[in-house]
């Protein structure tokens, strides 16, 4: 078997083939908030910050199977860790796995975990623990979004208190970033009540009102994470509206946003007390998704119509400022290794959106639920589609619905609505969890057997060359046939208090990969 143990931050990349065939070992110990944390000073104990966040709503739970936006990962990343941690540049790296072994093939592994973890209660971290905790989103009553990525799993087996061997139903050199998933915190075994959370992280719950905010403190004593949890008290507040967001970090209300609205970043820039962080085409994906198995989105000329009939570019100039790249409907984006920068870019074409409209055959109106709660800009980015759409003929019909409880009620229910993805740090992830067939959050009912088997043979594919040719057919299998309209990939740009540090971009989430809380403090 070989080692893999890659310390947080250290730059180093894995090589897939690596991982599998073991021609490289590594016996490398984890280490937190090194580079980073250096180039901005020694961490410093003490104060409170207050984060002002989009992504989240009056039914957020504490429960991880329910997590499906920002402030839910922000919030359950204070009390809890997962097995893996993602880096700044997209690596995966140990948290409460100490490391990772391989067998070639990659279809049996061994999770060994850190030893002398003790919960908020006292207890010690044990695999059975981990074997719970991964159970939660597994077998056939779970609601859990993670339960797809997890079907792999053959069997989980405890060899010691510390050590887990994991056996896949196929190889998979990908475990580890599966194992970062936001949704698969550790908790400590037979836990059926969240709302008083028990975990290994560096903060215990004080105040929890959903939809409106969360305070939390920090534990006593020194967390194990060297150099992090340094803040004695954490307030997130809920602020959907991107403007009264800008305006409670300007006026001091608040000490670090998420989801800067482009069209404030230039004047925000310079303000001296201010600072921007931005990372470039890691943003979320905008797009407005149809069911492809419900009228009148059966029609896959129609759905053609919309595609070619939305002026991407006009939206990304227009609601975003720039600071977005032109979507081509699917989710795969430029900084992403597998992206396939030769398939050509969907124009906004009316003669072929006239084309296909006219064979489609349909005349009626198309209705599109908008709502600011699904992400800021989508409300003019609809307006904006709408105009382009009716120089074809068409016609779509605007629904502004409540962001109160939008991915509740809207997402994944309304035949054509708008939605967000996050980053992954993996392309099977971004396509697996978004497009295979049977997965939870397949928010097109996209249905290609073709596609579905691609996913699987890439995620073991040893060949890069051959690889990256599955991946590219999976990106024009879903542009020319799924239900997505995404038109842009944003930035990632968050905004904060020039006093406050860790607030630097990262390559999967907003706010250090929603960890601003445990990796920051004040100067």
């Amino acid at each position: 078997m070989e080692k893999i143990a890659t310390p947080a931050d250290s730059g180093l990349v894995l090589d897939r083939r690596q991982i599998i065939t073991g021609a490289t070992a590594l016996g490398l110990s984890a280490t937190f908030g090194a580079a980073p944390a250096m180039a901005q000073g020694t961490p410093k104990k003490g104060g409170t910050l207050r984060l002002g966040m989009e992504g989240g709503s009056a039914s957020d739970s504490l429960d991880p199977r329910t997590y499906a936006d920002s402030i839910p990962i922000a919030y359950s990343l204070m009390f809890w860790n997962t097995l893996v941690e993602i880096d700044t540049k997209g690596n995966a790296t140990p948290e409460l796995a100490e490391s990772w072994e391989s067998k070639p093939g990659a279809t049996e592994w061994i999770i060994n975990l850190r030893k002398g973890m003790t919960f908020t209660s006292g207890k010690v971290l044990d695999v059975d623990d981990v074997i719970y905790s991964i159970g939660l989103h597994r077998g056939a009553d779970t609601k859990s979004p993670a339960k797809g990525i997890l079907e792999p799993i053959k069997e989980m087996k405890k060899l010691s208190p510390t050590q887990l061997q994991i056996t896949l139903s196929a190889g998979n050199a990908d475990l580890p970033f599966i194992l970062s998933d936001y949704h698969l915190i550790i908790v400590p075994k037979d836990t059926k009540d969240f709302s008083k959370p028990d975990g290994t992280g560096a903060f215990t719950l004080v105040e929890w009102q959903p939809g409106v905010r969360i305070v939390a403190k920090r534990k006593p004593g020194d967390y194990w994470k060297p150099g992090r949890g340094n803040f004695d008290t954490v307030e997130l507040r809920y602020i959907i509206d991107a403007a009264a967001r800008t305006q409670a970090l300007v006026t001091g209300q608040v000490d670090a946003v998420n989801r800067l609205d482009p069209k404030t970043v230039g004047l925000l820039s310079k303000n001296k007390n201010l600072q921007v962080s931005r990372t470039k085409g890691t943003g979320n994906r905008f797009a407005f998704v149809a069911l492809t198995d419900t009228d009148p989105f059966k029609n896959r000329d129609l759905v053609l119509a919309m595609k070619y009939g939305i002026d991407r570019k006009k939206i990304v100039e227009n609601v975003y400022s720039g600071y977005a790249t032109i979507g081509n409907d699917h989710t795969i984006g430029p900084a992403n290794k597998y992206y396939d920068a030769k398939q050509a870019q969907r124009p906004y074409d009316l003669d072929k959106a006239k084309f296909h409209l006219k064979k489609s055959g349909y005349t009626g109106g198309i209705e599109l639920q908008v709502s600011e709660g699904a992400y800021s800009g989508a409300t003019d980015s609809g307006v904006l589609f709408q105009e382009a759409f009716k120089k074809t003929g068409g016609n779509i019909d605007l629904k502004r619905v409540s962001g109160d409880g939008y991915w509740d009620n809207v997402w994944l229910k309304a035949p054509f609505c708008a939605v967000y993805w996050g980053n992954r740090p993996t392309a099977d992830l971004q396509l697996s969890q978004t497009f295979v067939k049977g997965q939870a959050w397949n928010d097109t009912h996209y249905d290609n057997p073709k596609f579905d088997k691609l996913v699987v043979d890439a995620r073991v594919e040893l060949d890069e060359t051959k690889r990256k040719g599955m991946y590219a057919e999976c990106q024009r299998l879903l542009s020319d046939e799924a239900g997505m309209v995404c038109f842009a990939i944003g930035d990632q740009m968050d905004g904060g208090n020039v006093k406050l540090r860790g607030l630097q971009p990262h390559a999967r989430y907003d706010l250090n990969d929603q960890r601003i809380a445990e990796k920051g403090w004040f100067a």
